[in-house]
């Protein structure tokens, strides 16, 4: 039977649409649209040739026009936007309801946890009003924290239960996921919300971190399309996506009666500066089934306090404790999981230095490197899984994870340089500063066939640099962002040439580095960024050409691959890291990585001890280039809202040949020192304005002072334009400079130099705002490279007529700040400064209502 449509109705399975041109029919038969949704298969939006040829093609299709061909094509793309738009929906419509089952759930145990602190309130009071005000009892003290304390740090103790018993493990297990339970849904620990986490349908889900427990803990509540098997899976296999995760070793596994298993297992994780020692576990995770269909794995460290073997020891790790800690896995209508995540842990925060307490006592730090990396990595191959993420270059996502894994690891084991993976330190040269240490495993360095280095009979190894420093009011994200965009202000391209030698069929063409080599640009080539855009994994090429025939080895272009993270200002607790290693053109899956890099972690004292009695004065550490004293005003402190400290580790690797091991390590030793010192300078340079509380900006070497140049630059202005710059014109001291440093419009001078490019040499706050920079590094930015191609030509065609009439108007653009973001002005206007005998100062620029697209 024939299908009847009207003249420009669609045809298909879809049904039919009636067509008001005219009110004649057009009957498809099922052969016509079987031969239609082929052609519509191959290509969905067919040109006007290709429907003329598939009328003469297949005869079937004769008596109907084009122009209803057209309609047909046109419908059948609607209709399948709209399926996919409603299967769309569908998908949030679950989230969403999910979603509201989770808070509702949230709901329920913050109303509990309400009571509860109610009650134990009143009877805080009762006992505070009964107690006579002449006894010196302190029993009273351990009833007011019994309420929590013996919740949360049960101090039982149990006999020493044998390995071989599985009836006294599972005891342990079953406790264990009883007062994991209860921190994961019910009121066990003091949650509190991290700032940011906002729930929603395509969020991460709801963070929370404790207060006032024991250790540090940190609790994740989300969704994600697995099936809860699946995601278990994923969570046992810690060391895929723990990155402080050295190893895991399952030393033994007890089936239980009820369908689980129990795990003895010992996990050892390295430390995350070289200041301090890295942390081991020795635990017991226990996996088994809820009675609503639920997943749980629970985990709890076994002491002598809890019972069970003894595990492993280990000389080169301090024991840390993990509390009753673990996933409950839950199925959701219609598919997906629903995770509840808890960590709780206390690493043993009084055997390390009282400066970097805060790191092993911060619950945000915890939440961001270890509970919301899981639930992270779970929501990434959730989507890769679905095809929702497209990556470039034909890497697979699986390949991509594993290079990201293979930099942290080998940019890990250099920072903790453990000695039974081969590392030795060398002696230092009197300054402990940087510390050497070196490798002679051959299979440091092995692990593909493109590399030939670790084969050859001069090999001596590889060396490690390694140094730490503690940083004042540099939030570590805009630090480590600066570092990337920016490589050319601190990295030496004579030493990039030398790393990148270890690739090459020759391996030493550059038997050492020179310190001051060519600077080189670079390109950055990305391959993977992680669903929230917290971790980007990309290809950087530096390109440097040669400027002599000695150099001629410097003349190739490098890459470098890279991987950064925690770049997001806004996330609490988050660690900066950049990490990068010299590859080939065409690297392999399996190519050698040599990673060397930079990380920053915020040192946030805990919320409940005063800061002036837990942290050092760090100021000291930033006097190089100062010239006074690293005191900041009170005003300066509250510029930018911050305040904090945090550790900077920085480890550098170099292979080197055995007769050069001596050279390799002083140009090691001397490069990270002038790393250091350039890393310094940028600190500085990008914490918040310290003019907020000083009106009057530092005045450069050779330049005219602040208040001059601000008479110059009005002055100069009046006369070309013949208008006033500032509303209320004042020529009292540094009244003009008051008036131009707060102008809304973004004012910049920069240099005018024959055969030399323009670099700024002063801005007010609306130009620093606008350049994402401030006065110490406003002279390394160029005009040339803030202004985009459009802008460029602009400039050059409007030049003499600015250097002869004195100024120009210049139309409405697009410019970028020092950090890479697009930003959109209305007008900018350029004018000559002339100085007091009327010669030519400088060049300024006025963008005029500006933002950031």
């Amino acid at each position: 039977m024939a299908l009847c449509l009207q003249r420009g109705g669609g045809g298909g399975e879809s049904g039919s649409k009636n067509d008001m041109d005219n009110g004649k029919y057009v009957r498809y038969t099922p052969e016509q649209v079987e031969a239609l949704e082929r052609v519509y298969a191959e290509c969905p939006k067919p040109t006007s040739l290709r429907r003329q040829q598939l009328i003469r093609e297949c005869p079937i299709l004769s008596n109907i026009e084009p122009k209803q061909i057209k309609v047909w094509f046109q419908n059948r793309r609607c209709r399948e936007k709209q399926r996919k738009e409603a299967s769309r929906l569908q998908t949030v419509n679950r989230k969403l309801s999910a979603m509201n089952k989770l808070l509702m759930e949230e709901n329920d145990r913050l109303q509990k946890q309400v009571s509860q602190l109610v009650y134990e309130n009143g009877y805080m009071k009762q006992q505070i009003n009964t107690v006579s005000s002449t006894t010196t009892d302190t029993s009273c003290e351990s009833v007011v924290v019994s309420g929590q304390q013996q919740r949360k740090n049960p101090t039982a103790q149990h006999p020493e239960r044998d390995a071989n018993n599985p009836a006294g493990l599972l005891a342990i297990a079953e406790e264990t996921l009883a007062e994991f339970l209860g921190k994961a849904t019910g009121t066990a620990v003091d949650w509190v919300q991290m700032i940011g986490m906002k729930p929603g349908p395509d969020s991460i889900g709801i963070v929370a971190v404790s207060r006032n427990c024991s250790g540090v803990a940190a609790r994740a509540c989300g969704l994600v399309s697995l099936e809860p098997t699946k995601v278990a899976e994923i969570l046992k296999d810690r060391p895929s996506w723990y990155r402080d995760c050295r190893c895991l070793n399952v030393l033994s596994v007890i089936p239980t009666g009820n369908g689980g298993t129990i795990e003895l297992i010992y996990l050892q994780t390295y430390a995350p500066t070289t200041l301090a020692t890295a942390r081991d576990f020795w635990t017991l995770r226990y996996t088994t089934s809820l009675e609503d269909g639920s997943l749980v794995i629970c985990e709890r460290s076994l002491t002598t306090a809890t019972g069970g073997p003894t595990g492993p020891p280990a000389a080169s790790f301090v024991r840390a404790d993990m509390l009753p800690s673990g996933y409950l896995i839950r199925p959701c209508e219609g598919g997906g999981s629903m995770i509840h995540i808890v960590d709780h842990i206390d690493l043993d925060a009084w055997s390390v230095p009282e400066v970097l307490r805060p790191l092993y006592e911060s619950s945000k730090i915890l939440a961001q490197k270890m509970t919301m990396a899981a639930l992270r990595h779970i929501r990434q191959i959730a989507q890769e899984t679905s095809g929702e993420i497209q990556y470039t270059g034909g890497r697979q996502p699986a390949v991509l994870r594993a290079l990201s894994q293979r930099l942290c690891r080998g940019f890990n084991d250099a920072v903790n340089g453990f000695v039974d993976d081969g590392w030795t330190i060398m002696d230092s040269d009197g300054v402990e500063d940087v510390t050497i240490a070196i490798n002679s495993s051959s299979s440091k360095f092995l692990g593909s066939q493109y590399n030939t280095l670790s084969i050859l009979p001069t090999f001596g190894g590889v060396l490690c640099a390694r140094a730490s420093m503690l940083l004042q009011n540099v939030p570590p994200a805009l630090l480590v962002r600066f570092l990337r965009e920016h490589r050319s202000e601190w990295a030496d391209y004579g030493v990039d040439a030398y790393s990148s030698a270890s690739l090459k069929a020759s391996p030493y063409a550059v038997p050492c580095a020179r310190p001051g080599g060519f600077p080189s640009s670079q390109v950055i080539l990305p391959l993977a960024q992680t669903v929230e855009h917290e971790e980007f994994l990309e290809v950087v090429r530096l390109e440097g050409p040669a400027f002599s025939p000695e150099d001629i080895a410097l003349s190739r272009d490098m890459y470098l691959l890279q991987l950064c993270s925690g770049v997001d200002e806004n996330a609490a607790g988050a660690c900066a890291q950049l990490v990068f290693a010299p590859i080939d053109e065409s690297f392999g899956d399996d190519a050698p990585l040599l990673p060397s890099g930079f990380r920053v972690i915020p040192l946030e004292p805990k919320s409940d001890v005063p800061a002036a009695t837990r942290t050092l004065d760090l100021a000291s550490t930033l006097e190089a280039g100062t010239g006074g004293s690293g005191t900041r005003p009170a005003g300066e402190i509250e510029a930018g809202n911050y305040n904090h400290r945090s550790v900077l580790t920085i480890a550098f690797q170099f292979t080197f040949e055995s007769h050069y091991q001596d050279n390799v390590a002083a140009m090691a030793r001397q490069y990270v020192r002038s790393i250091v010192g350039s890393v310094q300078r940028v600190a500085m340079a990008i914490a918040p304005s310290r003019l907020s509380s000083q009106l009057t900006p530092k005045s450069f070497p050779g330049s005219p002072e602040a208040v001059t140049l601000a008479r110059w630059i009005s002055r100069s202005y009046r006369v070309h334009t013949g208008g006033d710059l500032f509303q209320v014109d004042s020529q009292a001291g540094d009244a003009v400079l008051k008036q131009l440093w707060h102008h809304s419009d973004a004012i910049m001078c920069c240099s005018v130099k024959m055969n030399a490019s323009a670099v700024f040499t002063f801005a007010n706050q609306a130009g620093l705002d606008m350049l994402e920079t401030t006065l110490l590094a406003l002279q390394d930015i160029m005009l040339d490279k803030i202004l985009d191609e459009a802008g460029r030509k602009v400039l050059l065609s409007e030049f003499s007529k600015i250097m002869q009439q004195g100024f120009a108007y210049l139309p409405a653009g697009i410019c970028v700040s020092s950090m890479g973001r697009p930003i959109s002005y209305e007008q900018a206007i350029a004018w000559k400064v002339l100085n007091d005998d009327d010669s030519n100062h400088c060049l300024a620029f006025m963008f005029i209502n500006w933002s950031f697209v």
